[in-house]
């Protein structure tokens, strides 16, 4: 399994990383994607993908929610360290994009940032991982036109995971249609989600193939049921892996082997 989001730079799992970090490769874990969000966590971030540089990979962003009015000083920090370091250590731009469920007050600078931010991984050749809450309509514009100009200023698409996915089966095709991925964990599980119904449709409609899906976390958040409401880890992707296989009618090996596969791509890991 590959978990293509989890904040393991978080200090929830400072105490005893090595430790920590060999129970996840025990449970079939074999590499962890690790986002920034903040000017800061570029540091903490690259630091603990240095240390286990053949298990952690970085990507670095400005986490929509941190977007002030102080943005753009906050964008060019960031945008420093990503020159320094470049497409030679990170595996992706992120984690970046929309969020207007507690708040619109910076929502025009969320949009700002999150165009530049996509401008970025033009630049560097890397996907996106996005965040996109309560955002819908905006984010899916927002990332078709990074996609055409791509296309255009470079001759090739912009790719990324929708990260925590949980939309409509419509939204996803949207994204599917343009080659990108749907990162699918813990909510999957969870007993009044409907994500299952809109990637496997019971009514025989179209549904998301299973090869445009990757694994993850978002540890420590949002923990799979029967570990809910604990501190998430990339090992519990099992859960989430099983119940896939259900809903595609397959075997829990082949879902990982297949977003295995789809992540290592998409990533070059």
């Amino acid at each position: 399994m590959i978990d293509t989001h989890c904040h393991i730079d978080d200090p929830i799992y400072a105490a005893d990383l090595d430790s920590f970090l060999k129970s996840q490769h025990e449970g079939g874990v074999e590499a962890i994607l690790v986002p920034g969000v903040t000017v800061e966590s570029c540091e903490t971030v690259l630091n603990v993908c240095r240390r286990y540089c053949d298990y952690l990979f970085p990507a670095l962003g400005l986490h929509p929610e941190e977007v002030r009015a102080d943005y753009k000083n906050q964008l060019a920090q960031i945008k420093s360290v990503v020159n320094q370091v470049g497409s030679t250590l990170l595996v992706a731009i992120g984690e970046v994009g929309l969020d207007y469920h507690f708040s619109t007050e910076y929502k025009a600078e969320q949009q700002e940032a999150f165009r530049e931010q996509l401008r970025w991984a033009m630049e560097y050749n890397l996907p996106v991982m996005v965040h996109s809450r309560d955002a819908t309509e905006d984010s899916l514009q927002i990332i078709k036109n990074a996609y055409k100009q791509c296309l255009t200023d470079y001759g090739r698409p912009l790719l990324g995971v929708m990260h925590c996915f949980s939309g409509s089966r419509e939204t996803a095709l949207e994204y599917v249609r343009l080659g990108w991925k749907l990162g699918i964990g813990g909510v999957l599980t969870f007993k009044n989600s409907r994500l299952g119904e809109q990637l496997c449709p019971p009514d025989g409609k179209e549904g998301v193939p299973l090869s445009a899906l990757v694994l993850e976390t978002d540890a420590p958040y949002l923990a799979p049921v029967p570990h809910r409401g604990q501190t998430n880890e990339s090992r519990y992707m099992i859960y989430v892996a099983e119940r896939l296989a259900n809903l595609y009618g397959v075997s829990a090996e082949t879902v990982i082997s297949t977003t295995s596969m789809t992540a290592r791509n998409l990533f070059k890991i």
